[in-house]
């Protein structure tokens, strides 16, 4: 989590703020059993991807209290 805020801190010249990395990286730090067995796809794979981008979205806004 560190390295990634580290990295959001050159989002003036990447764009890659908390945000675009949150999207990015979600489905890799928060992995879904149930996306992967039920094989979801459409809505319900888009709102359970959302969710876990805010989730990461969040840890990375407040890294330093956190950890």
């Amino acid at each position: 989590m560190r390295h990634l805020l580290h990295m959001a801190s050159y989002s003036s010249q990447t764009n890659m703020h908390a945000r675009n990395l949150a999207i990015v990286w979600a489905p890799n730090l928060l992995r879904s059993k149930d996306i992967e067995a039920t094989g979801f796809n459409g809505t319900a794979a888009f709102m359970e991807v959302r969710i876990q981008s805010i989730v990461v979205e969040f840890i990375l806004t407040h890294v330093e209290q956190l950890f």
